[in-house]
């Protein structure tokens, strides 16, 4: 920790005050003007972990988080660094990751009369950080502390500090390090008025039904909403990023939504039968245009979460601000066992959502998430970049557990899937990981495989290559328009995985995806199995 002298350096504090409050990893690329933090980190205990690219980086940072539930940290050097990290640091805002930004920054003496690679840092990320500070010698603890505080404050973001390298090198006037508070959450009793009123709402309800959001799966709200839903008949909707809060083997689960017009065109017509919906946990960045107002009356939503809303889509009549769990833990104490629903329209919806999404040819991106599904299992993690093959594999995925299916849901950003993969496997190296993408997508941050090598992570790819951005050619045919700017040429993935130092193999068939993924659990280095189809078949799939 301390310099030659022995005296503790400004960046050993800041390292020893982001150990304290959690952090493990960092993720990012080094510049010179982060080479003394970088060394404060490995003698602090957060190992470094190097990316090829800042925005990977932070995207690998949200990967993590989701597994850890900390805050976790992304280090840029100054100018260009940042400026890369752009797009990832964008997605953290709009995915509510705890991420830490922390750069470099030209020496305050030279940075009035420097030019070279200077830019306004707090400027660039003002629309994306909740907040940006540059550390000070005298505060520098209290300066990290107080990111983090605001980071983890609901709803989670970005939070952007400044180091500059002299300032990292002093010596630190102050070394006592800030550790987090102790923080205590009231329980919700049975008795709360707001309880009460939200379950009378409940039990003059005759078509309740629940739409659950990340925060409840985050905040292990999911034996709570279980309860819930079972007590009062209601069908649970979830968005995306929410899959699994339930089991959605569950009768009342009829899956996430969001994205696919065939799904959505049908849960939106429920929604808006129901005379009860409580949003649980619920942000509307993650669904899209055709939920802006899917109940046009607003005393009909009751939304329970722990930040007050700041978008302007549909308007609860009744805003609980509480932790999910907790509220519907005092809700469970005051509702009692009745039958709603009484045409059974959900379960019909149910089961004809199964046969819509249901597996319709041997081969194909639909046997593809089928056999993926298989081998994946409950506990393992999959992560899903943007694209046709994710709105299909979000609707048929049958996840079991939360936080087993990650996504960019509100970004939607390409070339997710790896570095978040990447993350949760550093974070959580016993868990199996898989990484779906399209070719589109990989072929975007390919030099992440280089990463997954350094760092000895066993990651299953599984890549759908239909040689095409298929969602947008999709839309352009949707749009009675010519395919245009979307096809992309056939690149030998396996060959390139190997080339990185994992194994690669192309498959074109489902028993051969069913070898290769029983395989893949067995190695010690990355397996790559690109698929193979044409983009014609998603024809009419979601």
């Amino acid at each position: 920790m301390p310099d030659n002298n022995g005296t503790p350096r400004v960046a050993d504090v800041v390292a020893a005050t982001l150990h304290a409050h959690g952090i493990r990893h960092a993720f990012g690329m080094p510049g010179g003007e982060v080479v003394t933090l970088v060394d404060g980190l490995g003698k602090a205990g957060i190992a470094f972990h190097l990316a090829r690219h800042e925005t990977a980086a932070a995207i690998m940072a949200a990967g993590a988080s989701a597994m850890t539930g900390n805050p976790e940290l992304l280090v840029t050097t100054v100018g260009p660094g940042l400026a890369n990290a752009v797009n990832g640091i964008a997605d953290a805002a709009q995915e509510h990751v705890p991420l830490i930004v922390l750069s470099g920054i030209v020496d305050r003496a030279t940075r009035a009369r420097y030019t070279h690679q200077v830019i306004d840092h707090a400027a660039l990320l003002r629309p994306l950080v909740k907040a940006s500070f540059e550390i000070e010698p005298e505060s520098a603890s209290s300066t990290v502390a107080r990111a983090i505080a605001i980071a983890m404050a609901e709803p989670r973001g970005p939070v952007h500090l400044d180091l500059s390298p002299s300032v990292a090198a002093a010596p630190a006037p102050k070394t006592a390090v800030v550790f987090p508070p102790a923080v205590l959450a009231p329980v919700v009793v049975g008795r709360d008025p707001a309880v009460h009123l939200v379950a009378e709402k409940i039990r003059q309800a005759e078509r309740p039904l629940i739409i659950a959001g990340f925060e409840a799966a985050r905040g292990g709200a999911g034996a709570a909403l279980q309860r819930l839903a079972e007590t009062i008949g209601a069908p649970v909707i979830t968005t995306y990023k929410a899959k699994g809060v339930i089991s959605e083997d569950h009768p009342l689960c009829l899956g996430g939504a969001g994205l696919s017009p065939l799904a959505d065109r049908i849960l939106i017509d429920l929604a808006g039968k129901a005379d009860l919906v409580l949003l649980v946990g619920y942000d509307p960045i993650e669904m899209r245009l055709g939920w802006l107002d899917f109940v046009s009356d607003p005393s009909k939503l009751v939304d329970i979460g722990v930040a007050p809303s700041s978008h302007g889509m549909h308007h609860a009549g009744t805003r609980i601000v509480a932790v999910p769990s907790a509220f519907l833990d005092g809700l469970n104490q005051n509702v009692q066992s009745r039958t709603t629903w009484a045409n059974e329209e959900p379960s019909g919806v149910r089961a004809y959502l199964l046969r819509l999404f249901s597996t319709r040819a041997s081969w194909g991106p639909h046997a593809i998430v089928h056999r993926l599904n298989a081998a994946a299992g409950p506990d393992s993690v999959v992560a899903v970049d943007s694209g046709a093959h994710r709105i299909l594999l979000s609707q048929k995925w049958v996840a079991k557990r939360p936080l087993t299916l990650l996504q960019s849901a509100g970004f939607c950003t390409m070339n997710a899937a790896l570095p978040l993969a990447i993350g949760v496997k550093t974070a959580d190296p016993a868990r199996r990981v898989f990484a779906v993408m399209g070719d589109g997508g990989l072929e975007m941050g390919i030099g992440e495989l280089a990463t997954v090598r350094d760092l000895g992570l066993p990651l299953t790819i599984v890549v759908f290559q239909d040689r095409s951005l298929a969602l947008i050619e999709l839309k352009q045919a949707g749009a009675g328009l010519k395919t245009a700017g979307v096809t992309l040429g056939e690149t030998d993935f396996a060959t390139i995985a190997r080339g990185f130092g994992g194994f690669g193999v192309s498959v074109e068939n489902s028993d051969d995806l069913r070898a290769e993924l029983e395989a893949a659990g067995l190695r010690q280095e990355f397996t790559l199995i690109a698929c193979k189809f044409d983009v014609a078949d998603y024809k009419d799939a979601f």
